[in-house]
Parts: structure tokens; sequence; C-alpha cells
């Protein structure tokens, strides 16, 4: 598992997620908010499943 998200992505992650995350246990958006837990954890992790398979990496410390 390498980095492939950038920091700048990585802080709009972990913030909207936690976003999601407290509307969700306010009860503002029902049980889809919790969806925000998978960005939270992407954005924490600096590792995208889906940009690996689809070979993006928005990290400027690119391994050539």
């Amino acid at each position: 598992m390498t980095t492939n998200i950038g920091g700048v992505e990585r802080i709009v992650r972990v913030v909207g997620g936690l976003v999601l995350v407290a509307l969700a246990a306010t009860g503002q958006v029902g049980v889809w908010g919790w969806v925000g837990l998978v960005p939270i954890a992407t954005g924490l992790s600096g590792w995208c499943p889906p940009y690996s398979l689809l070979g993006i990496n928005t990290c400027k410390n690119r391994k050539v």
C-alpha cells in the first residue's frame, strides 16, 4: 500500500467525512451519513483502493 492521495485531498476527505458522520450521529441525514467513515479512513491512511485500481495518484511524492 503506497500513498496515492495528496495532502489537500486527504484533509478534504477527513473533514467531509467528519461532517457526514456528525450529521448522521445527530439524525439529520439518516443512515447514509455513516458512509462518511470511508473518506475518513482513506484520508487518514493516504491510500484509496479505487485510485490504485485506476492508476490515479494525486500525491506529489510520486515514485517513478
